[in-house]
């Protein structure tokens, strides 16, 4: 009885998760003779960060602190909090992260050099999304900061590599909403065919999103 119940269970969140598959017609992959906002998605293994231009963030969003608003480029992360921020790996804070709601965290890495040079040894694709599913993508992203009572984005502590730093998230991270399930939800978000439910390991969401983007340097 409790096998049957663990496997409806199972199977209601793959159907509600199914819902994500389509894309907004027109909106990613944009054709290559047309306009369009280029973001990459790298594969650092375990988890697949977003990165953008710089330049190409609205005014009316403001994501990172101000010491980064000179660099090119930025990556972004999310994750659980404590397993994110954690140096190596720890099985009990793993194990926790999945089987509980727990708090999470923005990872964000500025730098100027190309993405393929900062990335030397990671998988890295290309996607060119249209201004409206830019735009979408950037505002998914801003949401997901914690904010002060001013209105501020919350620093933790200093990031893994490079000029980065750890950022409150408002969201919680658990067994169905990990770090490669935010972000095929954000290509979803910008109009891209990707399927959570798909995207549990990075090289699944990798996957996909080859599909829709162009392979810059393959791992």
């Amino acid at each position: 009885m409790i096998n049957r119940i663990v496997l409806l269970c199972i199977l209601s969140v793959t159907f509600l998760c199914s819902g994500c598959a389509a894309s907004i017609n027109g909106e990613c992959p944009v054709d290559e003779s047309e306009p369009a906002k280029t973001i990459y998605l790298v594969s650092h293994g375990w988890h697949a960060g977003i990165v953008i231009k710089q330049i190409d963030i609205p005014d009316d969003v403001r994501l990172v602190h101000k010491d980064f608003s000179s660099t090119g480029y930025l990556e972004i992360g999310w994750g659980d909090r404590d397993f994110y921020q954690m140096p190596g790996f720890h099985l009990g804070i793993a194990l926790k992260a999945l089987l509980l709601p727990t708090p999470s965290v923005l990872h964000i890495v500025a730098f100027d050099d190309s993405v393929a040079s900062y990335f030397p040894h990671s998988e890295i694709i290309r996607v060119r999304l249209s201004d409206a599913g830019f735009q979408r993508l950037i505002h998914y992203i801003a949401a997901s900061y914690d904010r002060d009572t001013e209105g501020n984005i919350i620093p933790l502590g200093v990031g893994f590599y490079g000029v980065s730093q750890f950022y409150r998230s408002q969201e919680t991270y658990h067994l169905f909403r990990t770090c490669n399930v935010w972000t095929a939800r954000a290509l979803y978000t910008a109009g891209c065919p990707a399927r959570s439910v798909l995207a549990i390991t990075a090289d699944s969401l990798m996957l996909q999103a080859r599909s829709f983007g162009t392979i810059l340097q393959d791992k």
